[in-house]
């Protein structure tokens, strides 16, 4: 890491500990963030420790008027795997707003779509699989260097982003690691040149009883994919859409995609999916998502979520249980938690990972379930 960008970065966390608001001059410099350590053990035999870290997030923001500039970084202990102990830069981008313009140039996370934990549109910002999915899924979202224009009105917007050097997955391979796939002949990046960016732009509408989107975007298959006896990466064009209508105490949500390669091969993507909330403090939601790919032997694979929350004590404490399911196959990844705010910095969360497969995407996880807590402090 350069000198210059390592000094900003603990200036930034020194903030944080000494002083979280500042404004002088019509300059505001606000600080927030939190600390948290996260531990996890094995149930299943040999009962070792899956994961083990702590980590100091810091997020400032230096503003004047519409304009300034945004950080976040973590300082983490893992010690479970090494390699990932040290300070990270997450976020670091520059911002400019008016009454309707939105522009933002750095390192920043994009979202698109409407669907909850899957990917059908959100196809910019890739995933840390490091561990798999047994974290927070916000934690595993990959930052991209990207230029962010927003056009706004009080009925649709226009988001246009182009990304010059673009990210991919990162998948452990590393046979220390607790969630390895194991060592996979992956084929090279795409090299960083101008002809290798990416580049769309998402149109939204927000109507009486209906929001949805419109999706077109040059991209990559940020997860390689085997071809012959390697996995490689290819370029992409993604077109497709979102819809959400809140109908009482219920809100349908639907996203589709069509991607097509630059091997002329086509994929359809779509979901659908449900949120529920019928009062005292519960929330019932769950999604259905198919993939046909028009060529190849497995063209049709399905994956399914379910989501159950309750709080209780005053909405102190909360349960929840989020599972993924492979339609395809039958495998399950459940991971249900209870959350007990301590106060209003401080929580306290229990959980448990549950995998079961016996084929499919879950199959190399099926000896992983693993207890786990979690204790964390925002400021």
């Amino acid at each position: 890491m350069r000198k210059p960008l390592l000094s900003i970065i603990i200036i930034l966390l020194q903030a944080a500990i000494l002083r979280p608001a500042f404004a002088q001059d019509g300059v505001e410099l606000s600080v927030k963030g939190f600390v948290d350590s996260y531990h996890a053990l094995r149930t299943e035999s040999p009962g070792d420790w899956m994961s083990s870290r702590t980590r100091l997030r810091t997020e400032a923001t230096l503003e004047k008027g519409g304009a300034g500039i945004f950080a976040s970084a973590n300082l983490v202990y893992n010690a479970v795997l090494k390699d990932m102990s040290g300070l990270q830069l997450r976020e670091a981008y520059s911002f400019w707003g008016s009454e309707h313009w939105d522009i933002r140039a750095g390192k920043q996370i994009i979202t698109w779509g409407v669907a909850d934990g899957l990917r059908v549109t959100d196809v910019i910002s890739p995933m840390d699989y490091t561990e798999f999915l047994a974290q927070d899924y916000d934690d595993i979202r990959i930052p991209v260097g990207a230029v962010r224009v927003r056009y706004s009105r009080d009925k649709w917007s226009l988001d246009a982003v182009a990304v010059p050097v673009p990210e991919f997955f990162r998948i452990p391979m590393d046979a220390r690691n607790p969630w390895s796939v194991g060592a996979a002949p992956l084929g090279d990046e795409p090299l960083r040149r101008a002809c290798n960016m990416e580049y769309g732009a998402r149109l939204s509408f927000f109507l009486s009883g209906v929001d949805f989107s419109l999706t077109a975007l040059h991209t990559w298959n940020k997860m390689p994919e085997l071809r012959g006896a390697m996995f490689v990466y290819h370029r992409l064009g993604v077109f497709g859409g979102d819809v959400s209508i809140p109908l009482g105490k219920f809100v349908i949500r639907a996203e589709a995609a069509d991607y097509l390669d630059d091997l002329d091969v086509n994929t359809a993507n779509g979901l659908i999916g449900i949120d529920w909330y019928p009062g005292n403090d519960w929330n019932v939601s769950a999604q259905y998502n198919h993939n046909y790919r028009m060529s190849g032997s497995e063209r049709n694979t399905a994956l399914a979520t379910f989501r159950l929350s309750k709080a209780l004590l005053g909405n102190t404490l909360n349960l929840s249980t989020f599972a993924y399911v492979d339609v395809t196959d039958g495998g399950v990844f459940n991971r249900l938690s209870a959350d007990y705010a301590v106060s209003d910095q401080v929580h306290a969360i229990l959980g448990y990972d549950y995998f079961h497969a016996d084929k499919g995407m879950f199959k190399l996880y099926a000896h992983n379930s693993e207890i786990w807590m979690k204790l964390k402090y925002s400021f």
